[in-house]
């Protein structure tokens, strides 16, 4: 009698084309990520713009309605807010804004300044209008004063 001493394995070449397929998949799948790393990347900077937009904007909210006198200076590039207790300032730069002592990067590409529904270059002001610069999807803001008559006044 003969033993059968065969034992059973797969061919090189079967072997070879299961590397090759392997090597596929795992090159698609790195190419995936990285498309998926791109994007969530967008996705990240796109939030952290709106949310210094959104912060600049709720600031802005309630100290134009905390203040009773705002003021634009032109040459100075600031808007003064100020009350008999307290002050602050809002300092305009290309690349970011700085309020007091925080400095919030948002690149504005028009700023428009409003005292009684006219637009002013310099002075007390009721009104603003900010356009964001394209890397912030240029966004527009327009926060306003509520009625106030105290500037009528004085």
């Amino acid at each position: 009698m003969k033993s059968n001493n065969k034992i059973q394995a797969f061919t090189l070449s079967e072997m070879i084309v299961v590397l090759i397929l392997t090597s596929i998949v795992i090159g698609l799948a790195f190419s995936v990520l990285s498309l998926v790393q791109k994007h969530i990347t967008g996705i990240q900077s796109n939030f952290i713009h709106n949310t210094e937009i959104n912060k600049l904007e709720q600031s802005l909210w309630i100290d134009f309605n905390r203040y009773t006198k705002i003021e634009y200076d032109a040459l100075q590039d600031e808007i003064k807010f100020s009350n008999h207790i307290d002050s602050l300032h809002y300092q305009f730069h290309e690349t970011y804004i700085i309020k007091n002592r925080d400095t919030l990067n948002i690149q504005l590409q028009n700023k428009l300044f409003f005292f009684d529904g006219d637009i002013i270059e310099s002075g007390l002001i009721d009104a603003i209008k900010l356009q964001t610069s394209k890397l912030f999807q240029s966004q527009k803001l327009f926060v306003f004063k509520k009625n106030d008559a105290t500037p009528f006044i004085n």
